[in-house]
C-alpha cells in the first residue's frame, strides 16, 4: 500500500482523534496507565479542538496540519461510523513556538502503531519540514523520556536533545526537548 501526505481538513478530525488514541495507548499505557491515556487523549484531541487546529493551520502560513492516508485503489473509507475522512495512517502538526516565532513547535506527530517502521512518520516529517522551511529556522518538540519509539524516531531524524524537564502529566515523569535545524 502506498500513502499520500496532504493538508488535513476538518473531515479528518475523527480519524486523527482515533489515530492519536491508538498511538498514545501503544506508547504510554505502561508509563501512564490506560485510564490516564484516555483522559489525555479526550482532552488534547477533542474533536472541536482538532477541527479548530486544522482550520487555523490551513489559514496561516506559519502552521501546518498534515495527514498521511492510503493512496492506492484498494483504499476504503475510514471505519468511523460515517463521520468522514479517510483512514489516517498518521498526522503531524506544527505552529510557532510561543517564546520564539523563528522556531516551529512540532506539537504532534503520531503514526498508527500497526504501521510503525513503514516510513510514514518520516514522510510526514519531510513534508512538514519542506512546508515550513521558509517560516522557521528550526523545529522544536517535547517527547516523554519513556517513549522509546518517539525518542528513537526523533534522534534518527536528526533532532538533538537540548533539555530534559519535568512534565505535569504524572509525578516524577520527564520529557526531553529536541531541536533540529531546517
Amino acid at each position: 500500500m502506498t500513502r499520500a501526505v496532504r493538508q488535513a481538513t476538518t473531515d479528518d478530525a475523527w480519524t486523527v482523534h482515533e489515530t492519536a488514541r491508538e498511538s498514545w495507548h501503544a506508547a504510554y499505557d505502561d508509563v501512564l496507565g490506560s485510564e490516564r491515556v484516555d483522559e489525555i487523549v479526550d482532552e488534547w484531541y477533542a474533536l472541536g479542538d482538532l477541527e479548530s487546529s486544522i482550520e487555523d493551520a490551513n489559514d496561516r502560513p506559519d502552521a501546518q496540519f498534515l495527514v498521511a492516508v492510503p493512496s492506492d485503489e484498494r483504499r476504503e473509507p475510514a471505519n468511523d461510523g460515517g463521520i468522514g475522512g479517510e483512514d489516517c495512517l498518521g498526522f503531524a502538526h506544527v505552529v510557532p513556538w510561543p517564546e520564539d516565532e523563528a522556531v516551529g513547535y512540532l506539537v504532534r506527530l503520531y503514526v498508527t502503531p500497526d504501521r510503525w517502521g513503514e516510513g510514514i512518520g518520516t514522510a510526514l516529517l519531510e513534508r512538514l519540514e519542506s512546508e515550513v522551511r521558509e517560516e522557521f529556522d528550526r523545529l522544536r518538540l517535547a517527547v516523554l523520556a519513556d517513549n522509546e519509539v518517539g525518542v528513537s524516531f526523533y534522534e534518527s531524524a536528526g533532532f538533538h536533545r537540548v533539555e530534559t524537564r519535568e512534565t505535569d502529566l504524572a509525578d516524577g515523569l520527564e520529557e526531553h526537548v529536541y531541536e533540529k535545524s531546517l
